[in-house]
């Protein structure tokens, strides 16, 4: 066995992490956001703002659905690659039964992989995709994911119509939807990979409080960007950022507390696309920004242009989850939580 095929099939990197032989591209995405983000400081990034909160539908549910809808075939458009030649879709979302993603994508009769991860949904569809891919099952894929406030804070906590309070440790989550398609890559520079990924645990801190998912969320965050570091045996510095999907201000400062413990400071490296989504002064958004829309926009339309642009060559993208239900909220249980970390680069 030569070199080349002995790099191939030993992919597997210390106890969690995959280096991708054939790393695929980042063909295309899209980005499609409600009012309250195209009001936001990264308002001129996102590919379409709609101010309709239901998105032309009859509820929160429905509009949800509609913006999966818009967000896969704006991805389609832009790849410039015929709807038939997508093998696979890798999506959902936070409603019930994914319902957001199967009523949005039903009409496109792609074969369809549903997932649910809460608000890490965005990094194991992009992981699943990117291994898919690698492995040869599939030459073009998507991913994608979405939320909705008016639908998850009528699921997870109160109707809009009860007007309850929100303690400063909440987040507000982003009515939004980030596609991705991913694909072999093109022989050509500037071309956007996902060149590695390490898979996330889940970790239980005891947290309760579905009032502050940043707390409940840090500590898997933690714990992924550890092993990431030590199964390649690297330092922060390697990345140009360090991005968490929606820790929010409480979050972020546990992450650095837990990551100091272990000898580790990516304070100069961290951007969190909870922080990043809102103008939390002039927004009210208190903690920041939250759900599987906040990271899958913010990862669309913003920092794939960073990367494309040349601003960044690396980054390390760690979607964050909260993995609650109202069954075991309402039950007493705790929350833990679970990241998916994911490597890319432009090559």
């Amino acid at each position: 066995m030569n070199q080349n095929e002995q790099e191939k099939t030993n992919q597997a990197v210390g106890k969690q992490t995959i280096r991708f032989a054939c790393p695929p591209a980042i063909l295309s995405r899209a980005s499609i956001v409600g009012d309250m983000e195209g009001q936001g400081p990264l308002a001129s990034y996102f590919d379409q703002i709609e101010p309709d909160p239901a998105f032309g539908m009859d509820s929160w549910e429905e509009g949800e659905s509609e913006m999966v809808r818009r967000a896969v075939q704006t991805a389609i458009t832009k790849s410039g690659i015929a709807k038939e030649n997508i093998r696979y879709i890798f999506g959902g979302d936070l409603l019930g039964q994914l319902i957001g993603s199967t009523f949005g994508l039903k009409d496109f009769q792609i074969p369809i992989f549903g997932l649910y991860g809460a608000c890490s949904t965005c990094g194991e569809a992009l992981s699943l995709a990117a291994m898919t891919v690698n492995a040869g099952y599939a030459s073009h894929v998507i991913a994608v994911t979405s939320s909705h406030f008016g639908g998850a804070e009528k699921q997870f906590r109160f109707p809009l119509e009860y007007g309850n309070q929100r303690p400063l440790s909440a987040t507000w989550t982003v009515t939004g939807s980030g596609a991705f398609v991913v694909g072999k890559a093109e022989p050509e520079k500037g071309v956007i990979q996902i060149t590695g990924i390490t898979t996330g645990r889940i970790v239980d801190y005891g947290v309760k409080d579905s009032f502050n998912m940043g707390a409940c969320m840090a500590p898997a965050a933690a714990d992924v960007i550890y092993q990431n570091l030590k199964d390649f045996d690297r330092k922060p510095t390697y990345y140009d950022r360090i991005i968490t999907g929606d820790l929010g201000k409480i979050g972020q400062k546990i992450l650095f507390d837990l990551l100091k413990d272990n000898g580790i400071d990516i304070s100069n490296q961290h951007m969190d696309c909870g922080i990043e989504i809102f103008d939390n002064e002039e927004q009210d958004t208190h903690s920041g920004g939250s759900g599987c829309g906040c990271s899958a926009i913010t990862l669309a339309g913003y920092v794939l242009k960073q990367l494309r642009d040349g601003t960044w060559k690396r980054v390390l993208f760690v979607p964050t989850g909260a993995l609650l239900s109202t069954v075991s909220y309402n039950e007493g249980q705790n929350i833990p939580g679970v990241a998916h970390a994911v490597i890319i680069e432009r090559r």
